[in-house]
Protein backbone atom coordinates (compact mmCIF):
# COMPACT_ATOMS: atom_id res chain seq x y z
CA UNK A 1 0.00 0.00 0.00
CA UNK A 2 1.34 3.43 -0.94
CA UNK A 3 2.01 6.14 1.64
CA UNK A 4 -0.78 8.25 0.10
CA UNK A 5 -3.26 5.38 0.38
CA UNK A 6 -2.36 4.96 4.05
CA UNK A 7 -2.79 8.68 4.79
CA UNK A 8 -6.04 9.41 2.95
CA UNK A 9 -8.48 7.54 5.27
CA UNK A 10 -7.19 9.48 8.28
CA UNK A 11 -7.60 12.76 6.42
CA UNK A 12 -11.20 11.95 5.59
CA UNK A 13 -12.04 11.05 9.19
CA UNK A 14 -10.53 14.25 10.53
CA UNK A 15 -12.93 16.46 8.57
CA UNK A 16 -15.13 17.83 11.36
CA UNK A 17 -18.85 18.01 11.32
CA UNK A 18 -20.09 21.56 11.44
CA UNK A 19 -22.52 23.08 13.93
CA UNK A 20 -25.53 20.87 14.43
CA UNK A 21 -28.05 23.64 14.03
CA UNK A 22 -29.95 26.51 15.54
CA UNK A 23 -32.36 26.41 18.44
CA UNK A 24 -34.99 29.13 18.37
CA UNK A 25 -35.27 31.05 21.62
CA UNK A 26 -38.17 33.18 20.48
CA UNK A 27 -41.27 32.89 22.60
CA UNK A 28 -44.63 32.34 20.91
CA UNK A 29 -45.65 35.99 21.12
CA UNK A 30 -42.42 37.26 19.56
CA UNK A 31 -42.60 34.75 16.72
CA UNK A 32 -46.26 35.54 16.03
CA UNK A 33 -45.41 39.24 15.82
CA UNK A 34 -42.65 38.43 13.33
CA UNK A 35 -45.11 36.44 11.20
CA UNK A 36 -47.57 39.33 11.07
CA UNK A 37 -44.82 41.94 10.45
CA UNK A 38 -42.24 40.35 8.15
CA UNK A 39 -39.60 42.96 8.94
CA UNK A 40 -39.96 42.61 12.72
CA UNK A 41 -36.96 40.78 14.26
CA UNK A 42 -37.14 37.76 16.52
CA UNK A 43 -34.36 35.99 18.39
CA UNK A 44 -32.78 32.62 17.63
CA UNK A 45 -30.04 30.90 19.56
CA UNK A 46 -27.05 29.56 17.64
CA UNK A 47 -25.58 26.21 18.61
CA UNK A 48 -22.64 26.20 21.01
CA UNK A 49 -20.17 25.04 18.34
CA UNK A 50 -21.01 27.76 15.81
CA UNK A 51 -17.88 29.70 16.85
CA UNK A 52 -14.42 29.23 18.30
CA UNK A 53 -12.21 32.17 19.23
CA UNK A 54 -8.55 33.00 19.73
CA UNK A 55 -7.60 35.89 22.05
CA UNK A 56 -11.01 37.56 21.77
CA UNK A 57 -14.46 37.19 23.29
CA UNK A 58 -17.04 34.85 21.80
CA UNK A 59 -19.88 36.51 19.87
CA UNK A 60 -23.27 36.21 21.51
CA UNK A 61 -25.17 33.10 20.51
CA UNK A 62 -28.46 35.05 20.57
CA UNK A 63 -29.09 36.49 17.12
CA UNK A 64 -31.88 38.69 15.81
CA UNK A 65 -33.34 37.75 12.43
CA UNK A 66 -36.48 38.62 10.50
CA UNK A 67 -38.66 36.74 8.07
CA UNK A 68 -37.85 39.19 5.26
CA UNK A 69 -34.09 38.82 5.68
CA UNK A 70 -34.18 35.03 5.98
CA UNK A 71 -36.25 34.65 2.83
CA UNK A 72 -34.02 37.14 1.00
CA UNK A 73 -30.89 35.23 2.00
CA UNK A 74 -32.51 31.95 0.97
CA UNK A 75 -33.36 33.26 -2.49
CA UNK A 76 -29.94 34.87 -2.93
CA UNK A 77 -28.12 31.65 -2.02
CA UNK A 78 -30.34 29.72 -4.40
CA UNK A 79 -29.69 32.28 -7.15
CA UNK A 80 -25.92 32.19 -6.63
CA UNK A 81 -25.94 28.41 -6.85
CA UNK A 82 -28.02 28.51 -10.03
CA UNK A 83 -25.57 31.00 -11.53
CA UNK A 84 -22.62 28.76 -10.77
CA UNK A 85 -24.46 25.73 -12.14
CA UNK A 86 -25.11 27.71 -15.34
CA UNK A 87 -21.40 28.55 -15.57
CA UNK A 88 -20.63 24.85 -15.14
CA UNK A 89 -22.96 23.93 -18.02
CA UNK A 90 -21.57 26.67 -20.28
CA UNK A 91 -18.01 25.54 -19.62
CA UNK A 92 -18.86 21.93 -20.43
CA UNK A 93 -20.52 23.16 -23.64
CA UNK A 94 -17.16 24.83 -24.51
CA UNK A 95 -18.74 28.30 -24.46
CA UNK A 96 -16.55 29.32 -21.50
CA UNK A 97 -12.81 29.00 -22.07
CA UNK A 98 -9.81 29.27 -19.80
CA UNK A 99 -10.00 28.89 -16.03
CA UNK A 100 -13.25 28.76 -14.11
CA UNK A 101 -13.51 28.21 -10.35
CA UNK A 102 -16.99 27.68 -8.90
CA UNK A 103 -18.26 28.21 -5.35
CA UNK A 104 -21.09 25.66 -5.24
CA UNK A 105 -21.52 24.69 -1.58
CA UNK A 106 -19.99 27.90 -0.24
CA UNK A 107 -22.97 30.23 -0.80
CA UNK A 108 -23.42 31.05 2.90
CA UNK A 109 -20.06 32.86 2.91
CA UNK A 110 -20.71 35.36 0.11
CA UNK A 111 -24.38 35.99 0.96
CA UNK A 112 -23.75 36.03 4.71
CA UNK A 113 -20.86 38.45 4.26
CA UNK A 114 -22.99 40.88 2.27
CA UNK A 115 -25.70 40.90 4.93
CA UNK A 116 -23.16 41.72 7.63
CA UNK A 117 -21.41 44.71 6.02
CA UNK A 118 -22.29 48.10 4.54
CA UNK A 119 -22.13 49.32 0.95
CA UNK A 120 -19.03 51.38 1.77
CA UNK A 121 -17.00 48.48 3.13
CA UNK A 122 -14.46 46.84 0.83
CA UNK A 123 -14.17 43.20 -0.24
CA UNK A 124 -11.37 41.50 -2.14
CA UNK A 125 -10.94 37.80 -2.84
CA UNK A 126 -9.26 35.24 -5.08
CA UNK A 127 -10.59 33.54 -8.19
CA UNK A 128 -13.70 31.87 -6.68
CA UNK A 129 -15.35 35.25 -6.95
CA UNK A 130 -18.57 35.16 -8.98
CA UNK A 131 -21.07 35.37 -6.07
CA UNK A 132 -19.12 38.18 -4.37
CA UNK A 133 -19.17 40.21 -7.59
CA UNK A 134 -22.95 39.94 -7.86
CA UNK A 135 -23.58 40.60 -4.18
CA UNK A 136 -21.34 43.69 -4.28
CA UNK A 137 -23.32 45.46 -6.99
CA UNK A 138 -22.68 43.42 -10.12
CA UNK A 139 -25.20 41.47 -12.15
CA UNK A 140 -25.63 37.83 -13.10
CA UNK A 141 -25.64 38.83 -16.77
CA UNK A 142 -22.41 40.74 -16.19
CA UNK A 143 -20.71 37.69 -14.66
CA UNK A 144 -21.94 35.21 -17.27
CA UNK A 145 -21.14 37.56 -20.17
CA UNK A 146 -17.64 38.02 -18.76
CA UNK A 147 -17.16 34.26 -18.66
CA UNK A 148 -18.33 34.09 -22.26
CA UNK A 149 -15.91 36.86 -23.28
CA UNK A 150 -18.65 39.27 -24.35
CA UNK A 151 -18.89 43.07 -24.25
CA UNK A 152 -21.76 42.85 -21.78
CA UNK A 153 -19.42 41.39 -19.18
CA UNK A 154 -18.46 43.27 -16.03
CA UNK A 155 -14.95 43.72 -17.46
CA UNK A 156 -16.31 44.04 -21.03
CA UNK A 157 -15.32 40.49 -21.85
CA UNK A 158 -11.60 41.11 -21.40
CA UNK A 159 -11.01 39.85 -17.87
CA UNK A 160 -12.69 36.49 -17.66
CA UNK A 161 -13.58 34.51 -14.56
CA UNK A 162 -10.78 35.82 -12.35
CA UNK A 163 -11.01 39.54 -13.07
CA UNK A 164 -14.42 40.96 -12.18
CA UNK A 165 -14.80 44.19 -10.21
CA UNK A 166 -17.29 46.72 -8.83
CA UNK A 167 -16.61 50.03 -7.03
CA UNK A 168 -16.56 48.21 -3.66
CA UNK A 169 -15.36 44.79 -4.84
CA UNK A 170 -11.72 44.63 -5.87
CA UNK A 171 -11.73 41.21 -7.56
CA UNK A 172 -11.27 38.29 -8.37
CA UNK A 173 -7.46 37.91 -8.32
CA UNK A 174 -5.64 35.10 -10.08
CA UNK A 175 -2.29 35.01 -8.25
CA UNK A 176 -2.62 32.83 -5.16
CA UNK A 177 -2.57 34.98 -2.03
CA UNK A 178 -1.70 38.21 -3.84
CA UNK A 179 -5.05 39.78 -2.96
CA UNK A 180 -4.25 39.71 0.77
CA UNK A 181 -1.63 42.51 0.79
CA UNK A 182 -3.85 44.49 -1.57
CA UNK A 183 -6.64 44.10 0.98
CA UNK A 184 -4.31 45.37 3.70
CA UNK A 185 -3.59 48.35 1.45
CA UNK A 186 -7.30 49.04 1.05
CA UNK A 187 -7.67 48.99 4.82
CA UNK A 188 -4.69 51.34 5.13
CA UNK A 189 -6.41 53.76 2.74
CA UNK A 190 -9.59 53.64 4.80
CA UNK A 191 -7.68 54.42 7.99
CA UNK A 192 -5.59 57.12 6.30
CA UNK A 193 -8.71 58.82 4.96
CA UNK A 194 -10.45 58.37 8.34
CA UNK A 195 -13.31 56.38 6.84
CA UNK A 196 -15.37 54.32 9.34
CA UNK A 197 -15.29 51.25 7.14
CA UNK A 198 -13.80 47.77 7.08
CA UNK A 199 -11.98 45.73 4.45
CA UNK A 200 -12.57 41.99 4.17
CA UNK A 201 -9.64 40.27 2.47
CA UNK A 202 -10.54 36.68 1.61
CA UNK A 203 -8.20 33.83 0.75
CA UNK A 204 -8.38 30.04 0.81
CA UNK A 205 -6.75 27.40 2.96
CA UNK A 206 -4.50 26.69 -0.03
CA UNK A 207 -3.21 30.29 0.02
CA UNK A 208 -2.83 30.45 3.78
CA UNK A 209 0.83 29.41 3.72
CA UNK A 210 1.94 32.13 1.30
CA UNK A 211 4.61 34.39 2.75
CA UNK A 212 2.82 37.55 1.62
CA UNK A 213 -0.18 36.55 3.77
CA UNK A 214 1.95 36.62 6.93
CA UNK A 215 3.67 39.83 5.82
CA UNK A 216 0.21 41.39 5.49
CA UNK A 217 -0.73 40.19 8.98
CA UNK A 218 2.38 41.85 10.40
CA UNK A 219 1.83 45.20 8.71
CA UNK A 220 -1.89 45.24 9.53
CA UNK A 221 -1.20 44.64 13.22
CA UNK A 222 1.75 47.03 13.30
CA UNK A 223 -0.50 49.83 12.03
CA UNK A 224 -3.76 48.51 13.54
CA UNK A 225 -5.57 48.51 10.21
CA UNK A 226 -9.36 47.92 9.98
CA UNK A 227 -8.87 44.69 8.04
CA UNK A 228 -10.62 41.36 8.51
CA UNK A 229 -8.48 38.58 7.03
CA UNK A 230 -10.93 35.86 6.01
CA UNK A 231 -9.79 32.30 5.33
CA UNK A 232 -12.40 30.35 3.37
CA UNK A 233 -11.34 26.92 4.55
CA UNK A 234 -13.13 24.60 2.14
CA UNK A 235 -10.87 21.73 3.24
CA UNK A 236 -8.91 21.34 0.01
CA UNK A 237 -6.46 23.37 -2.04
CA UNK A 238 -5.70 22.40 -5.62
CA UNK A 239 -5.93 18.65 -5.09
CA UNK A 240 -4.41 18.72 -1.60
CA UNK A 241 -6.22 18.46 1.71
CA UNK A 242 -5.62 21.09 4.37
CA UNK A 243 -4.03 18.49 6.64
CA UNK A 244 -1.39 17.62 4.04
CA UNK A 245 -0.42 21.24 3.33
CA UNK A 246 -0.67 22.97 6.73
CA UNK A 247 0.94 21.99 10.03
CA UNK A 248 -1.69 24.15 11.78
CA UNK A 249 -5.15 23.80 10.26
CA UNK A 250 -6.77 26.07 12.84
CA UNK A 251 -6.36 29.02 10.51
CA UNK A 252 -8.04 31.49 12.86
CA UNK A 253 -5.12 31.06 15.30
CA UNK A 254 -2.36 31.83 12.82
CA UNK A 255 -2.24 35.60 13.25
CA UNK A 256 0.23 35.63 16.19
CA UNK A 257 -0.78 38.92 17.86
CA UNK A 258 -4.00 39.14 15.83
CA UNK A 259 -7.12 37.66 17.48
CA UNK A 260 -9.22 35.21 15.51
CA UNK A 261 -12.62 33.61 15.19
CA UNK A 262 -13.65 30.35 13.54
CA UNK A 263 -17.17 30.22 12.09
CA UNK A 264 -19.48 27.51 10.81
CA UNK A 265 -19.43 28.64 7.19
CA UNK A 266 -22.28 26.32 6.22
CA UNK A 267 -24.78 28.19 8.43
CA UNK A 268 -25.67 31.56 6.95
CA UNK A 269 -27.09 32.95 10.19
CA UNK A 270 -23.84 32.19 12.00
CA UNK A 271 -21.88 33.61 9.05
CA UNK A 272 -23.81 36.89 8.99
CA UNK A 273 -23.57 37.28 12.77
CA UNK A 274 -19.81 36.64 12.77
CA UNK A 275 -19.27 39.19 9.99
CA UNK A 276 -21.17 41.81 12.00
CA UNK A 277 -18.99 40.98 15.02
CA UNK A 278 -15.79 41.25 12.93
CA UNK A 279 -16.81 44.51 11.31
CA UNK A 280 -17.54 46.08 14.69
CA UNK A 281 -14.21 44.83 16.03
CA UNK A 282 -12.05 46.43 13.34
CA UNK A 283 -14.02 49.67 12.97
CA UNK A 284 -13.87 50.38 16.72
CA UNK A 285 -10.09 50.70 16.63
CA UNK A 286 -9.13 47.22 17.83
CA UNK A 287 -6.93 46.52 14.83
CA UNK A 288 -7.19 43.56 12.45
CA UNK A 289 -9.01 40.28 13.02
CA UNK A 290 -8.62 36.80 11.49
CA UNK A 291 -11.79 34.98 10.52
CA UNK A 292 -11.98 31.38 9.34
CA UNK A 293 -15.11 30.11 7.61
CA UNK A 294 -15.18 26.31 7.77
CA UNK A 295 -16.98 25.50 4.54
CA UNK A 296 -16.90 22.95 1.72
CA UNK A 297 -16.79 23.03 -2.06
CA UNK A 298 -18.82 20.37 -3.81
CA UNK A 299 -16.97 20.55 -7.13
CA UNK A 300 -13.31 20.40 -8.00
CA UNK A 301 -10.78 23.16 -7.51
CA UNK A 302 -11.52 24.32 -11.05
CA UNK A 303 -13.49 22.97 -13.98
CA UNK A 304 -10.47 20.92 -15.05
CA UNK A 305 -10.43 19.11 -11.70
CA UNK A 306 -12.98 16.28 -11.22
CA UNK A 307 -12.55 16.67 -7.46
CA UNK A 308 -12.62 12.94 -6.78
CA UNK A 309 -8.97 11.87 -6.95
CA UNK A 310 -8.13 13.20 -3.46
CA UNK A 311 -11.48 12.63 -1.73
CA UNK A 312 -14.28 10.11 -2.09
CA UNK A 313 -17.63 10.64 -3.74
CA UNK A 314 -19.18 9.38 -0.52
CA UNK A 315 -17.60 12.23 1.41
CA UNK A 316 -18.97 14.83 -1.00
CA UNK A 317 -22.42 13.27 -0.90
CA UNK A 318 -22.34 13.16 2.90
CA UNK A 319 -21.58 16.87 3.05
CA UNK A 320 -24.32 17.66 0.52
CA UNK A 321 -26.91 15.68 2.45
CA UNK A 322 -26.01 16.79 5.99
CA UNK A 323 -24.43 20.25 5.80
CA UNK A 324 -25.82 22.04 2.74
CA UNK A 325 -26.27 25.77 3.57
CA UNK A 326 -29.40 26.22 1.45
CA UNK A 327 -31.15 23.13 2.77
CA UNK A 328 -30.15 24.10 6.30
CA UNK A 329 -31.78 27.52 6.02
CA UNK A 330 -34.82 25.93 4.38
CA UNK A 331 -35.20 23.66 7.39
CA UNK A 332 -35.11 26.60 9.81
CA UNK A 333 -37.63 28.59 7.79
CA UNK A 334 -40.07 25.69 7.68
CA UNK A 335 -39.60 24.77 11.36
CA UNK A 336 -40.30 28.34 12.44
CA UNK A 337 -43.38 28.53 10.22
CA UNK A 338 -42.05 31.44 8.16
CA UNK A 339 -42.81 29.77 4.81
CA UNK A 340 -43.92 26.36 3.64
CA UNK A 341 -42.37 24.07 1.03
CA UNK A 342 -44.59 25.45 -1.73
CA UNK A 343 -43.56 29.05 -1.06
CA UNK A 344 -39.88 28.13 -1.02
CA UNK A 345 -40.24 26.24 -4.28
CA UNK A 346 -41.62 29.42 -5.80
CA UNK A 347 -38.45 31.23 -4.72
CA UNK A 348 -36.41 28.40 -6.26
CA UNK A 349 -38.31 28.81 -9.52
CA UNK A 350 -37.78 32.58 -9.50
CA UNK A 351 -34.05 32.08 -8.97
CA UNK A 352 -33.85 29.67 -11.89
CA UNK A 353 -35.82 32.02 -14.15
CA UNK A 354 -33.59 34.97 -13.21
CA UNK A 355 -30.44 33.03 -14.07
CA UNK A 356 -31.85 31.52 -17.27
CA UNK A 357 -32.84 34.97 -18.55
CA UNK A 358 -29.44 36.40 -17.64
CA UNK A 359 -27.67 33.59 -19.52
CA UNK A 360 -29.71 34.23 -22.67
CA UNK A 361 -29.03 37.98 -22.47
CA UNK A 362 -25.31 37.30 -21.99
CA UNK A 363 -25.21 35.03 -25.04
CA UNK A 364 -26.68 37.81 -27.19
CA UNK A 365 -23.94 40.25 -26.23
CA UNK A 366 -21.29 40.72 -28.97
CA UNK A 367 -17.65 39.84 -28.59
CA UNK A 368 -15.14 42.68 -28.07
CA UNK A 369 -13.97 44.39 -31.26
CA UNK A 370 -10.42 45.21 -32.30
CA UNK A 371 -10.80 48.78 -31.02
CA UNK A 372 -11.46 47.36 -27.54
CA UNK A 373 -7.82 46.26 -27.35
CA UNK A 374 -6.97 49.92 -26.70
CA UNK A 375 -9.61 50.72 -24.09
CA UNK A 376 -9.80 50.11 -20.33
CA UNK A 377 -6.02 50.15 -20.00
CA UNK A 378 -6.34 53.06 -17.59
CA UNK A 379 -9.09 53.79 -15.07
CA UNK A 380 -11.75 55.95 -16.69
CA UNK A 381 -10.97 59.63 -16.35
CA UNK A 382 -7.23 59.09 -15.96
CA UNK A 383 -6.34 58.15 -19.54
CA UNK A 384 -3.42 59.94 -21.27
CA UNK A 385 -4.24 61.62 -24.63
CA UNK A 386 -2.57 58.81 -26.57
CA UNK A 387 -0.85 55.46 -26.10
CA UNK A 388 2.12 53.90 -27.79
CA UNK A 389 1.44 50.78 -29.81
CA UNK A 390 3.43 47.69 -30.56
CA UNK A 391 6.02 49.71 -32.47
CA UNK A 392 7.40 53.20 -31.89
CA UNK A 393 5.49 54.65 -34.83
CA UNK A 394 2.15 53.12 -33.81
CA UNK A 395 0.11 55.65 -31.84
CA UNK A 396 -3.46 55.21 -30.63
CA UNK A 397 -5.53 58.22 -29.59
CA UNK A 398 -8.46 58.11 -27.19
Amino acid sequence: MSALARIRPNIIRRIPLFARGIQTSADTTQLQEALSDHSKPFTVKLHDDSFRTFNCDMPSLDVEVSKDELLTMYKQMQTMRRMEMAADALYKAKLVRGFCHLAIGQEAVSVGLEHGITKDDRVITAYRCHPFAVMRGGTIKGVIAELLGRQGGMSHGKGGSMHIFTPSFFGGNGIVGAQVPIGAGLAFAQKYMEKPNATFALYGDGASNQGQVFESFNMAKLWNLPCVFVCENNKYGMGTSAERSSSNTEYFTRGDKIPGIQVNGMDIIAARHAVQYARKWVTEGNGPLLMEFVTYRYGGHSMSDPGTTYRTREEVQRMRSTQDPIRGLQRYIEEWGLADEKELKMLDKEAKTTVDEAVEEAKKSPEPGLKDLWTDIYYKGTEPPFMRGREREEIHYY
